[in-house]
């Protein structure tokens, strides 16, 4: 299901959310007390900021554009496909995610590289610019883009989340299921 999902097309399909979060890149990275964060980090810190943010923009997502599946019946089954279209959609949505948030390492890495100015960086931090201090940058900054990146989403429509984290036959069985359920409440 979820390589049906096609989760690598969850980035360019999110145009709103990924210029949101390249724009907070770009403005953290020459921000001064975002360098002085950054070099002041531990890497068990940095880690809790990649997860938690990777775990904010799922969430965001999967919420926001109303991805998680309800079951129609209260049957064990009905229970059990449920789990498994919702697994689907937190592996689909996160290796999306996951691929944005490289992504975004990668380009404030760059932007990090042409940017920085050695005798700035030092007179503001009181410690000279070194390659690890661009890769620490680098990695949370694209944990602060990728919080604006979920900020960012809310600009997308629904259809348009759902059209980019699901595969078309996806997206039919979901409207057959959401009619199925409308049906069975309205008798």
């Amino acid at each position: 299901m979820v390589r049906a999902n096609r989760p690598w097309r969850l980035v360019p399909g999110l145009s709103k959310a990924l210029a949101a979060a390249l724009a907070t890149g770009a403005i953290a990275t020459v921000n001064s007390t975002v360098w002085s964060l950054a070099q002041a980090l531990s890497t068990p810190r940095l880690v809790i900021a990649t997860v938690g943010s990777l775990a904010i923009m799922i969430g965001w997502l999967i919420v926001d554009a109303q991805l998680w599946h309800h079951p129609s019946k209260i049957s064990p089954e009905a229970r059990q496909k449920a789990r498994l279209y919702n697994t689907s959609t937190i592996v689909t949505v996160g290796i999306g995610v996951l691929v944005c948030y490289i992504g975004l390492m990668v380009i404030n890495f760059l932007w990090a590289l042409f940017i920085l100015n050695d005798r700035v960086f030092a007179s503001l931090t009181r410690s000279p610019l070194g390659a690890a201090d661009y890769v620490t940058l680098a990695w949370f900054v694209a944990s602060v883009a990728t919080v604006g990146g979920a900020l960012g989403s809310g600009l997308e429509s629904d259809e348009a989340i759902r059209a980019t984290a699901y595969s078309k036959r996806e997206q039919e069985r979901r409207r057959t299921l959401e009619n199925d359920h409308a049906d069975q409440r309205v008798t």
